[in-house]
């Protein structure tokens, strides 16, 4: 020991029980621990045991070693954690040996001095645990104790939380945002700042459109939004082609209803206003009509060609049709006379990249233009279409609109700063904290006079009710199993500020447009599918107007661990922070084997031999060679006609794995419900 003696730079005490823990050390590393147990003599306090700690066993060493050390040690320190008597009796033990220079009581990890090693911290480098501080390792260890109780959170979320942790110094209020506490300071993610773009706003009054039209809008506005400012100047009415990309709630869905309804009256032909889901089409039917009804007859094609809540008949003859994109396609699909077509518009474009129904989207436009073309070719009165496409969220506008041919409309503008948080609760717990954001949000009431409003999103209708029946305040459920004329007695209390909140389903997100200061998102679900970063983009959106409120909030409640079906790969934690920190994507459609077959079999069944010319002018790469081998093998296509098999094919949207699936059965003489389990557990396999 004489060796280590000499080499001795630090002695570092702390209190265990009655004795005292000694840790030895060099250049930062431990050489020894050691226990230490004083007795009160004549003199003072002095060592009556030394015993040298080997693992779990102590080897005893005579007393005077331990003030050997002492005197031979350039420092020794005493930890806070000791008690004031303890820290007393070893000063008088050291100032019986004149060594009382040498020591100094220090605040140091109690973790650390518990296990024998000397951590001195101060509060600029340590966390704060209770009333004490610990060292940022034992932080660290003491963090994942707490994510093991929440649930096992992984990946983002947890660099989050440590990031959060260094940042604030105190472990208490990060195990406090674990249990769904709303700490502003700790659940605020960013701000995204307000941003305008100057834009020279035309007067309604110089547009010169149909009197109609003209005089309906004389009495609404009298000017034109910057983003329809931008349209109008760049050839909205003189048919120009147009890709409009526009943030949430900056007005460009009038964009297509003026463009569509102005042609319409001036005998240019009717217009198609077409939706990714049958909600949003049954609620822009019922909108069309209480706008433009005087003026126009409205129609709706859906997937079973019908209103849902009316059942009143698709009508091709219309001036106007809302409808889906699968309802126009299938119209294409069957043969159906789409008359005179005069303007289309593509709300929501952005579908294009989705891995369902992107391809049908891809190929729905190209058939659809095949069809205005060539009903062009063979009409002199017929001057063929002008389309528009709109979207809030497209991650490569320029490539896009190039790949569409139309001119880019985009206005970027966000009225008002959105402030983001985020903050961890369970499916239970996380009622509790959508009670508590709306009622303060509905308790406060911005410098233009109005109280803030809150919409909730979450992933089901059921889930819309037991939310809107739990919360204190006014609430109300919204979506598309309700009938329209509810539907609209909750719009128009929550214009009427009526409604703290409403609570609908992600679905329906491209619909709403409740002038709302907060959006909550109770889940990151659609249905049993994660949100992408453009659907997550375009539902927060929704927080803030700049009419109504100064700035809008938005709060993401994650539950750790969580998945909402078991074909999900990623946990909500884990998609949180894609989401916050996800860039747009780009609006890209790819092309799988049997997405390739079945645009290919429809583009054979509505033009023939031109379908190679159809599937060329698609966004997405085709391999249309491969693809009409596939239909020849499954006996889908006959040359360039489609056999009665394929026309059924087509007619339904079967992909052919699914066809084949059905095939078989019918073979075997399987009865009805065993072929729609065979195709279930297919999907399931998927």
């Amino acid at each position: 020991m004489s060796k280590q003696v000499q080499e001795v730079e630090t002695i570092f005490c702390h209190e265990t029980g009655k004795d005292y823990l000694v840790v030895v050390t060099r250049d930062g590393e431990r050489l020894f621990r050691a226990k230490l147990g004083l007795s009160e003599t004549d003199a003072g306090p002095r060592p009556a045991k030394f015993r040298l700690k080997r693992g779990s066993s102590e080897e005893p060493r005579q007393p005077d070693e331990f003030v050997e050390l002492a005197r031979m040690a350039r420092r020794i320190r005493i930890s806070e954690q000791t008690s004031p008597e303890g820290r007393r009796e070893l000063t008088e033990m050291l100032e019986g040996y004149q060594l009382e220079e040498k020591a100094k009581t220090v605040r140091t990890c109690r973790y650390c001095a518990s296990a024998g090693r000397y951590s001195p911290i101060t509060t600029e480098t340590a966390i704060r645990d209770g009333d004490d501080w610990i060292c940022t390792d034992c932080a660290g260890r003491e963090l994942e104790r707490h994510l093991s109780y929440a649930g096992n959170v992984t990946g983002a979320a947890k660099e989050r939380l440590e990031e959060l942790m260094l940042e604030v110094q105190d472990l208490e209020r990060i195990a406090n945002l674990l249990k769904g506490r709303l700490d502003p300071d700790l659940t605020k993610f960013d701000t995204i700042s307000a941003t305008t773009d100057e834009v020279d706003p035309v007067r309604v009054d110089s547009l010169n459109l149909h009197p109609g039209l003209q005089n309906l809008l004389e009495d609404r506005f009298e000017t034109l939004l910057p983003v329809q400012s931008l349209s109008a100047e760049n050839g909205l009415f003189e048919g120009e082609d147009q890709l409009v990309v526009s943030a949430t709630a900056t007005g460009k869905t009038l964009v297509g209803e003026l463009a569509g309804i102005n042609r319409v009256l001036n005998g240019k032909g009717k217009m198609l206003f077409l939706v990714p889901l049958v909600a949003l089409a049954n609620q822009k039917y019922e909108d069309f009509k209480a706008e433009y009804g005087h003026l126009v007859d409205v129609s709706i094609r859906v997937g079973a060609s019908r209103i849902s809540d009316s059942g009143n008949k698709f009508d091709p003859n219309a001036d106007v049709i809302v409808g889906t994109y699968e309802g126009i396609d299938h119209a294409l699909r069957t043969g159906k006379d789409m008359g005179d077509v005069g303007t289309v518009v593509i709300d929501e474009v952005h579908t294009l990249k989705e891995e369902e129904r992107g391809h049908r989207l891809d190929g729905l436009i190209s058939r659809l233009k095949y069809t205005c073309e060539q009903r062009e070719r063979s009409r002199d009165d017929y001057g063929g279409a002008q389309w528009i496409y709109l979207s809030a969220t497209v991650g490569n506008p320029e490539q896009l609109a190039g790949t569409l041919e139309s001119k880019l409309i985009e206005f970027e503008e966000r009225p008002v700063p959105i402030e983001r948080h985020v903050t961890f609760a369970d499916g239970q717990e996380k009622v509790r904290i959508e009670n508590k954001l709306v009622k303060r949000e509905f308790d406060t009431e911005s410098s233009k006079g109005y109280r803030g409003q809150t919409i909730v999103f979450t992933n089901s209708r059921r889930r819309c009710h037991e939310i809107a029946r739990k919360l204190e305040y006014s609430a109300a459920p919204y979506h598309a199993g309700l009938d329209y004329k509810r539907r609209k007695r909750v719009e128009r209390q929550f214009a009427d500020q009526e409604l703290a909140a409403v609570v609908t389903t992600a679905a329906l997100a491209a619909g709403v447009d409740f002038p709302a200061s907060q959006v909550v998102f109770d889940t990151l679900a659609m249905g049993i599918e994660w949100l992408s970063v453009q659907e997550f983009h375009q539902m927060l959106g929704r927080a803030g107007r700049p009419d109504y409120h100064d700035e809008g909030t938005v709060y993401v409640l994650v539950e750790p661990d969580c998945a909402y079906h078991n074909s999900m790969e990623m946990t909500e934690d884990e998609v949180a922070f894609k989401l916050l920190k996800g860039e747009m994507e780009p609006v890209m459609t790819r092309y799988d084997e049997a997405a390739a077959v079945e645009e290919t079999l429809a583009n054979v069944t509505v033009g023939g031999k031109a379908a190679k010319r159809l599937n060329d002018r698609m966004l997405g790469e085709v391999p249309t060679k491969h693809a009409i081998g596939k239909l020849l093998k499954y006996e889908f296509i006959d040359g360039f006609e489609p056999t009665p098999l394929g026309r059924v094919v087509t007619r339904h949207f079967l992909d052919p794995g699914e066809a084949f699936a059905l095939l078989d059965g019918i073979r075997k003489d399987a009865h009805p419900y065993e072929l729609v389990a065979a195709l279930e557990l297919r999907d399931d396999d998927l």
